[in-house]
């Protein structure tokens, strides 16, 4: 089959890697890819939002199968233009993709069908948002853009001047754009975070190994929220007893909405779950692979990543083999300093031999870097995700840090404790 992902980050990288691995898969294309993910798929400069151009190149390419990985596109209705030409699609359609691109959708289907999740309301006016905080009086409270925002449209406001800050920023000032007409206030919820990722076909859900993301841009979680610094799988709070809860009071029932509602889920559902002291909660759905969560979830994927993607979209899931490693992984992002405010590209990277270290002891996915007269450059926030798998968590953190520091470039900027409070958890199960 001649594939075509749809993105240009390091969850596209990771998901070309593994889909190469198929017997099935005989050319792979990105677009728009980047400097990495050149060396494993020929890239085609379209950016990832041109629906119609995109649609258009995969017409003239005749790809047999277009995996579209990154939301923007999703919520665009991509999978639905490239099915009105005759061309099937891993990923859901428009209306699905509300799931994610809209959380007033999210979180009124969530009420609706009596999914645990985040008390809430939703405003379009700024001064009703500030009214009702202030009534409330509970803080830290939660203030999300509406749409899709790069993920950073989530505000945790400490006070009421950080409550009115963020409906300024959000509101007021667009930050986010049209995403921002529209508010949700949440509640906060305390307890472990978890992500889980599955493969969904519109009626059987296939969940994929636990993960842990770290949002901080510093150490001890410290600094602001970023796109991810880096994963750890699984992930450790998450046990048999709680993801068996898990699939009975919010997978299935989540399934069962979409399709209650006329828009049945296919492709990746990915569940961002909060073990509160009251049971799991959602506190947000994605429509796609979460990034970097899929740098560490399909290198532990021991089935064929293709067969099981066009499962997902012939609806034949069920009779579809979906097994992982009971090994750990463990990523390290790479960024630029500075980020996620702002920071420099074009910084020459040393250490990697076609994109890849020497040894083969990690794999390096591609988040943000060009090729630039020859030269592998920085071209992102988060530029690299350094990959180890390993039988147990530690000794896979031990290895992605040990392959990290072979790398370098210009004010390259690491967190030194990724997977520590998975480490601690483990511990403490220990004692």
């Amino acid at each position: 089959m001649k594939i075509l992902v749809v993105g240009g980050g390091g969850r596209e990288h990771a998901i070309i890697r593994a889909l190469k691995q198929s017997p099935d898969c005989t050319e792979i294309w990105c677009a728009p890819g980047n400097g990495g993910i050149s060396y494993d798929a020929t890239c085609k400069a379209i950016p990832a939002t041109d629906v119609d151009a995109m649609v258009a190149f995969a017409k003239e390419e005749a790809f047999d199968y277009v995996v579209v990985a990154q939301d923007d596109p999703l919520a665009l209705g991509m999978v639905d233009a490239l099915a009105a030409v005759g061309i099937p699609a891993f990923g859901p359609d428009k209306a699905a993709a509300r799931i994610e691109a809209s959380k007033v959708f999210s979180k009124d289907l969530m009420k609706k069908y009596g999914i645990p999740t985040a008390g809430y309301e939703v405003f379009d006016d700024p001064a009703k948002v500030m009214d009702y905080v202030r009534a409330q009086g509970k803080y830290p409270v939660v203030i999300k853009a509406d749409g899709l925002a790069l993920g950073k449209g989530v505000l945790i406001c400490q006070d009421e001047a950080e409550a009115e800050a963020a409906v300024k920023e959000i509101m007021l000032d667009k930050k986010f754009g049209a995403s921002g007409s529209r508010v949700v206030v949440e509640e906060f919820l305390t307890g472990p975070e978890v992500s889980v990722l599955s493969f969904c076909d519109g009626k059987t859900l296939k969940p994929m190994v636990s993960s842990m993301d770290h949002k901080r841009a510093l150490d001890g979680d410290q600094g602001l929220n970023t796109g991810g610094m880096g994963t750890v799988a699984p992930n450790p709070y998450y046990t048999p007893e709680m993801a068996d809860r898990c699939m009975k009071e919010i997978f299935l029932p989540t399934v069962a909405a979409m399709q209650a509602e006329g828009c049945p889920f296919k492709g990746c559902l990915y569940f961002g779950l909060m073990l509160t002291p009251d049971g799991p909660k959602v506190i947000e759905y994605n429509c796609r692979f979460g990034d970097p969560e899929t740098q560490v979830v399909l290198p532990l994927l021991q089935s064929d990543l293709l067969k099981i993607m066009l499962a997902t979209t012939n609806g034949t899931l069920d009779q579809t083999d979906v097994v992982f490693s009971d090994g750990a992984a463990a990523c390290v992002v790479l960024a630029s300093g500075g980020y996620p405010l702002s920071y420099e590209k074009g910084k020459p990277i040393t250490g990697l031999e076609n994109g890849q270290l020497p040894g083969g002891e990690a794999t390096v996915y591609h988040a943000g870097t060009a090729v630039k007269d020859g030269v592998l450059v920085t071209a992102g926030g988060r530029v690299l995700g350094v990959t180890a798998t390993a039988p147990t968590l530690p000794e896979a953190l031990k290895k992605a840090y040990a392959a990290a520091d072979g790398i370098h470039f210009d004010k390259l900027h690491k967190r030194s404790d990724i997977g520590a409070r998975a480490l601690a958890a483990l511990q403490k199960e220990r004692d």
